[in-house]
């Protein structure tokens, strides 16, 4: 059985010119991200590698340019200025194909380091809130260093790790990082939300994406009866729900009575809540994730959100023009297994403008954005004034169902660009 070392120990074992993963969300090693900050000056062309990466993360800052390199699969707030300079980059890729990049060698892991929990009598930790891309990172990294937290949910499922796999193990209490979805929620995503809940029938299988207005659904949901989850994320709007009997998992057409995840974010509230629960499983997201898996499920329902979508249905969720932003993750991969499932319904929930007024219905998109979700894949759009179904519908079909659902003072703008785009008057 490993021993534990100190961290300075274990960080040692980077070399100049390695790849790194770090594991992401909640399980963010940021006591260890420190290290590699303090030994930066022995160090050259580190890349990093991660998605979602949460808290201070050290080494994305600017005086350490000359020894790490940001490559980021799904940009998140502590590396995104990094990821939109000279000193990193984004990887388009859906979620469900990032695994087979370490698995077939595209981008070969030199190091894996991951937050794990104690090991358990037999020598088993568990990956905890975060299973997702970190399985497959642990499985292909040469070299897999782990910062052990006892404040780590065990979870059950795809994120088993023996410590004879593991090179250094590093003791670390600390408190997860968390993010209160529920806290942020305003009135405007609630009348999304119920407006999301009003399409959403009984015995149907949910998958929510990240951010608040996932989480406003969940809270228009009490009413509904025998739901199930098979998501690649869980924040603290499902727990009541599960308690309640609302979510049940029943009537889902693959892994019945369990709640399919690859990762959680969260409060204390959802980490106690997970910590060895059973009927959670914790999943590798190639799995979670694979379309094929998703629309097994009967009345799939996706529910993701977007930057912007232009009249015609093409749905950019990663960037603000050539800003990046976010990243592709797991919206495609949901919304085409939505679609293929019977009675499936997959839905763009959206804010008809940002909280500084900018509107999310456009003319077109802005020059240089991500298309995530063509307008070929595109169904239901929601906003707080209401549902627009694209699918099968024209371009000037399409234009006019978008109009009727954007911020009322938008109107007239998005009508005259219709007009000069297809000479004709709407209304």
């Amino acid at each position: 059985m490993s021993q534990y070392v100190s961290a300075e120990e274990a960080v040692s074992l980077i070399k100049s010119g390695d790849r790194i993963f770090s594991h992401g969300s909640a399980c963010t090693p940021n006591f260890l991200i420190d290290e590699l900050a303090r030994q930066s000056s022995r160090l050259r062309d580190v890349e990093f590698v991660s998605i979602t990466q949460q808290g201070n993360v050290e080494i994305a800052k600017p005086q350490y340019k000359d020894s790490f390199y940001i490559n980021s699969l799904f940009v998140s707030t502590p590396v995104r200025e990094a990821v939109n300079s000279e000193r990193g980059d984004f990887v388009p890729i859906f979620l469900s194909e990032i695994p087979l990049l370490f698995k077939n060698g595209i981008l070969p892991l030199d190091v894996a380091i991951v937050t794990i929990t104690p090991p358990d009598k037999h020598g088993y930790c568990t990956l905890g809130t975060s299973v997702d891309v970190a399985r497959s990172a642990v499985d292909h990294a040469k070299i897999i260093i782990a910062q052990v937290n006892p404040r780590m949910p065990r979870t059950h499922g795809d994120g088993m790790i023996h410590v004879s796999k593991i090179d250094k193990m590093v003791w670390n209490e600390e408190e997860l990082l968390t993010v209160d979805y529920g806290a942020k929620v305003t009135d405007c995503e609630l009348l999304i939300g119920k407006n999301v809940a009003e399409l959403i029938d009984d015995k149907s299988t949910l998958q929510m994406g990240i951010g608040t207005i996932p989480d406003a659904v969940l809270k228009c949901l009490h009413n509904h009866k025998d739901l199930g989850v098979h998501t690649e994320m869980i924040s603290d709007g499902i727990v009541d729900l599960i308690k309640n009997d609302i979510v049940n998992n029943k009537f889902k057409g693959t892994h019945l009575n369990r709640t399919i995840t690859s990762f959680a974010f969260g409060t204390r509230k959802l980490y106690d809540y997970i910590h060895d629960n059973p009927s959670f499983a914790f999943m590798d997201v190639e799995h979670v994730n694979y379309p094929i898996n998703i629309m097994k499920n009967k009345k799939m329902v996706a529910i993701n959100s977007a930057i912007e979508i232009d009249l015609t249905g093409q749905v950019c969720a990663d960037s603000i023009g050539t800003y990046q932003f976010s990243g592709i993750g797991g919206q495609m991969d949901f919304m085409r297994g939505a679609a293929l499932s019977e009675g499936g319904k997959p839905i763009i929930a959206i804010s008809s403008r940002t909280k500084k007024g900018v509107p999310r219905i456009v003319p077109y998109l802005k020059q240089g954005a991500g298309v995530v979700t063509t307008r070929g894949h595109i169904h239901y759009v929601v906003t707080e004034y209401g549902t627009a179904y694209l699918y099968g519908k024209s371009l000037k079909q399409r234009a006019k169902a978008l109009i009727e659902i954007s911020h009322p003072d938008d109107r007239e703008m998005l009508d005259q660009a219709t007009f000069e785009r297809f000479k004709l008057y709407l209304k």
